[in-house]
């Protein structure tokens, strides 16, 4: 039963992600005499301090989280499994060069590198996809090259490499099929730990910016007005709880799902 109510919740986000401009949403218009009203009939999540509806700016921001998610963790995990998998493969300069590297970058907290980023770049959409897809794949390369280590001596891919077998043939043929549970897994996690990221750079004013809405932001301008108007915050604090816990158990649920020994 959890597990269907997270499902649930991710396809609605997902829906949201996809369809949120086909909508009619106004979460940029604003009514005066509704300002900071809390959740009633007119409308069901209240409105924020300029007196737009919350209910349409969750909509925009499930939007922004969504796409920021989808474009992060498809960069990272295509930009990191490409990098890992090749190091690992070729081996030699190559393969210590890639580990220093990572060692450098896990030095340092993602979350700090991602706001030092961001701030170089300047605010917005693509410079967050950008600041957080740079700090992303390392942790694809890490563990598509261990996966790669593992696997590079099997029988399947000495066979294929005495008969002939170019490069490309074995890693898309014979390593890439046996890859693919452990970096689902590790994008389903990375989904997660993205929308939390968007949500902390857009909170400190690195991500999206007015008028645009991210859960973020609207945490941020609800924090001043938590006593008369807390809602401000619950809404998106709750629905980004809702995403982050739905990915979650969902990631869990795969795991156990693809784990050979423990079916």
């Amino acid at each position: 039963m959890l597990y269907r109510i997270a499902l649930s919740v991710l396809l609605l986000w997902a829906l949201l992600g996809l369809f949120a401009p086909l909508l009619p949403l106004q979460p940029n218009v604003m009514e005066l005499e509704s300002i900071l009203q809390p959740p009633a009939a007119s409308s069901w999540l209240g409105y924020d301090d300029l007196g737009r509806p919350l209910v349409d700016r969750l909509l925009a921001g499930a939007q922004t989280s969504f796409r920021v998610a989808l474009w992060v963790v498809l960069v990272s995990s295509l930009l990191g499994t490409l990098v890992g998998t090749l190091a690992a493969y070729l081996g030699g300069w190559l393969d210590r060069l890639l580990v220093q590297v990572v060692d450098i970058m896990l030095a340092f907290p993602g979350i700090l590198l991602a706001i030092a980023l961001a701030g170089m770049l300047g605010p917005g959409m693509d410079n967050v996809v950008i600041a957080l897809s740079a700090v992303g794949w390392v942790g694809y390369a890490r563990l598509s090259r261990a996966q790669v280590l593992s696997l590079k001596h099997r029988d399947h891919v000495l066979a294929a490499r005495a008969l002939g077998s170019g490069t490309p043939t074995i890693l898309v043929r014979h390593l890439l099929p046996l890859m693919s549970a452990p970096l689902i897994i590790e994008a389903t996690f990375g989904v997660a730990a993205v929308v939390i990221a968007e949500a902390g750079l857009s909170f400190l004013g690195l991500g999206v910016q007015p008028p645009d809405a991210s859960w973020g932001s609207m945490i941020r301008d609800g924090t001043r007005y938590m006593l008369v108007a807390p809602h401000m915050v619950l809404v998106p604090g709750i629905a980004l709880w809702l995403v982050v816990m739905s990915v979650n158990l969902l990631g869990d649920r795969l795991r156990d799902h693809l784990d050979v020994r423990s079916r």
